[in-house]
């Protein structure tokens, strides 16, 4: 709020003794370099709440807004103790922007395999995973209400974080494995 401003909100008495060189000409001009860092804040609020725009520390505030505290929490933890260091998502923060910006798409369509592959892949920044669904066992009998998730070998350091995101989108029926191009299987 600028100086004059302010003084238009005084009464008229104090409006006309409000004269250069006075104690409250300068108690206006403190009160206006008071207000400007708020200001500046709010001249550029979107900015703030655009996930792909907003001060990395903030982001993980964003994160919890949109229902996606339970992928970030566990991850996050150590690190809110000290929120000077870098925000640790181990894909790297552009995929942690992707996803909370994506989030509303990602509450539509949880329980599918669309939403789920959209998951996985915004989270990992990789396009490789594919979902089989019923697939066969290992005597070829095609196993009902049970998928199979496919990610590239480059994945497998994210697999924990995999296997939290398929426990949470899935369909509460379905059981999974967690295949890296054929190697190592992990089920849930």
């Amino acid at each position: 709020m600028k100086l004059e401003a302010i003084r238009r909100l005084l009464p008229a008495v104090f409006q006309r003794t409000a004269e250069p060189d006075t104690p409250l000409l300068a108690l206006l001009g403190t009160m206006e370099r008071l207000h400007a860092p708020s200001e500046e804040a709010l001249r550029h609020l979107s900015a703030i709440f655009d996930p792909r725009s907003t001060p990395d520390s903030f982001l993980p505030h964003l994160s919890r807004w949109v229902n996606l505290d339970w992928l970030f929490e566990p991850i996050l933890g150590e690190w809110s103790r000290d929120l000077r260091r870098p925000v640790p998502f181990p894909p790297g923060l552009g995929s942690m922007r992707e996803l909370v910006a994506l989030a509303h798409r990602l509450n539509r369509e949880s329980g599918t395999a669309r939403g789920l592959l959209l998951f996985l892949r915004t989270a990992t920044g990789g396009e490789e995973f594919t979902i089989e669904q019923n697939p066969g066992g290992a005597d070829g009998v095609p196993r009902q209400y049970h998928m199979r998730v496919r990610a590239p070998l480059a994945a497998a350091p994210y697999r924990l974080m995999l296997q939290r995101i398929i426990e949470q989108e899935k369909p509460a029926y379905v059981t999974y494995e967690l295949v890296f191009d054929g190697n190592g299987q992990t089920g849930g």
